[in-house]
């Protein structure tokens, strides 16, 4: 739900209205924060759902375990991500690269601790997230009180953030955002758990979650470019820029294919030991190999249609991406993936496969809409959405 920022602090900074971005931050974390309890429960009965959905008992409350000590970190990553959006629509990069490597030492840390020196296992390996986002947070919040550009941004806690009116509105934006992002994370795992009914499905579902796990590490380089295009187009929508924006989208382009040729060779190349990170056992190293061929080429896509995705959201077109990604990942991916691994009996590669399918008709479609938009157009919706009678901002 955070992401609607990208698209409303995006086009507000655009159009030099820095004052509401402060608003829009508060609006976004009031949300969150509300959001996070009915998230909660669920992770509290992580366990017992997945035993209800008929995956292995013993694998379910280990994962079950996990997530209730993730509880604690929630809530964090959602103040994490308005205070992060907060700053990068505003081209604050650096002190969030260093709040975040800052992080990572002390999580490396916490992590050894609460594994091997309290002896928490995976529920060290949980809590230590948890405490480290709570950290991120903490130098996030400092550098935004004590800095300049926090102090003109943030002035203060408004109560202009809680009008129903501009909280109905913000949720106007943020509910198809959230349906857009989580729509895509579902499918890839419910894939997972589809490995869960295929034969032999420990080893299946290890692969599974080692293919999902590289993935998600890949990711984080088009997330990267994601933002960066995100609010980029953003900018220049809200400064009445249209050409710029127009060959903002182009350039990432370019960027995001020489990125996924980059990545792909280098995962084909490393596709015989990458199974070793993970585990010792040589029917597990084999596999991991045969199914590095295939993730070299949903990373490919997944560059792509991430890209798409960022200029997308700097548009403001969470509804229509939303829509696009149900039935792509719906409709298209997860039937092709059960007719891949359980009709045509391909396994865990046919799932991955059934993903495949749908990113490409994902990329497809984001790829004919940015082609049809008329980007004077989208910079008139944008002054719209920025600019009121008041001097507040409306949804366009």
């Amino acid at each position: 739900m955070g992401s609607a920022l990208d698209t409303f602090c995006g086009q507000s900074y655009g159009a030099k209205q820095y004052d509401m971005l402060g608003t829009h931050a508060q609006r976004a974390i009031f949300v969150l924060m509300l959001m996070g309890v009915p998230l909660a429960f669920v992770l509290a009965f992580a366990g017992q759902i997945l035993i209800a959905l008929g995956q292995n008992p013993e694998i379910s409350s280990e994962a079950g375990l996990y997530a209730v000590w993730l509880i604690p970190g929630l809530f964090a990553y959602g103040l994490l991500q308005c205070l992060t959006k907060f700053l990068q629509t505003q081209n604050i990069v650096h002190p969030l690269v260093v709040c975040s490597g800052a992080t990572l030492v002390i999580h490396i840390l916490l992590c050894w601790v609460m594994v091997h020196c309290f002896d928490l296992g995976n529920r060290g390996a949980a809590l230590s997230i948890s405490l480290s986002y709570w950290f991120n947070v903490i130098l996030l919040a400092i550098y935004v009180k004590v800095s300049e550009v926090g102090r003109r941004s943030w002035p203060g806690w408004s109560r202009e953030a809680l009008k129903l009116k501009d909280v109905n509105m913000y949720l106007r934006l943020a509910i198809p955002s959230t349906f857009m992002t989580c729509l895509e994370y579902w499918a890839f795992e419910m894939v997972v758990l589809l490995a869960g009914f295929l034969p032999n499905p420990k080893l299946e579902t290890s692969i599974l979650s080692i293919s999902l796990n590289t993935m998600w590490m890949v990711y984080t380089i088009p997330s990267g470019l994601s933002s960066a295009i995100s609010i980029r187009v953003s900018n220049e929508l809200g400064a009445r820029n249209p050409q710029a924006a127009r060959l903002s989208v182009f350039v990432s382009g370019i960027m995001c294919l020489t990125e996924g040729i980059l990545v792909a060779i280098i995962t084909v190349l490393v596709r015989d030991i990458w199974g070793y990170l993970y585990s010792n056992e040589e029917e597990v190293v084999k596999y991991v190999a045969a199914m590095m061929p295939i993730l070299a080429l949903s990373d490919f896509m997944d560059g792509i249609q991430c890209t798409l995705s960022g200029a997308a959201r700097g548009c403001g077109w969470q509804k229509v991406c939303s829509v696009i990604n149900l039935c792509s990942y719906y409709t298209i991916g997860i039937p092709s993936a059960v007719t891949f691994a359980f009709v045509l009996k391909i396994g865990g590669k046919g799932l991955w496969l059934g993903i495949i399918c749908a990113m490409t008709v994902q990329i497809l479609a984001l790829v004919v809409m940015l082609l049809r938009t008329s980007w004077n157009e989208e910079a008139e919706k944008a002054r719209a959405r920025v600019q009121g009678s008041d001097g507040r901002i409306t949804l366009a």
